[in-house]
């Protein structure tokens, strides 16, 4: 398995670095359009109930746009992690570190990768608040669905975005650049 990775890495490396950043781009950068541009106008909308109807409309339309988009984000990085050998460059078969540069590049690696990982997490977390909201909202509980979203724009959502871009941030140091 390991040596098909890397002979698909070695085939396709470009493409696959362009769809792991093509992928951190759309899901970093539209939980940052959702939270600092589309939200506060959402609460312009005086409204309750329509306010309620076109927030919950506005993050189930960007929550099923950003899903492939994790999963590529997933498969690109696992891909890229072995087929860059990253361990292989940083520690021997008998598990003794051979160059402290590389496996402290190794080290960032790992970070990176739970930091993607918690990201996914924690939008699984506001995927489902998010699916209760809309639940609610279509029983006839309008207060309940807001209390369901609530956590989203105030905590869960700028967490997942200041994680991005320590992703990013990574990701570019990794790179060398």
């Amino acid at each position: 398995m390991k040596a098909a990775l890397v002979s698909m890495f070695g085939s396709f490396a470009h493409e696959i670095v362009f769809l792991h950043i093509l992928s951190a781009f759309v899901w970093v950068g539209g939980m940052i359009a959702i939270r600092f541009a589309v939200h506060p106008n959402l609460q312009l909308i005086a409204d309750p109930r329509v306010r309620l109807e076109r927030t919950l409309a506005v993050t189930g339309r960007f929550f099923h746009i950003v899903i492939p988009f994790i999963v590529l984000l997933i498969a690109t990085a696992t891909l890229m992690a072995v087929g860059l050998g990253f361990r292989a460059a940083a520690v021997n078969e008998a598990g003794e570190i051979i160059s402290q540069s590389a496996y402290a590049t190794y080290q960032l690696v790992h970070v990176k990768e739970a930091i993607w990982l918690v990201m996914t997490l924690n939008f699984t977390w506001m995927y489902l608040k998010r699916r209760r909201a809309q639940r609610l909202f279509e029983s006839g509980d309008p207060l309940g669905a807001k209390d369901a979203l609530k956590l989203i724009p105030k905590l869960l959502l700028p967490v997942n975005i200041l994680l991005g871009i320590a992703a990013l941030w990574l990701g570019v140091t990794l790179r060398g650049l």
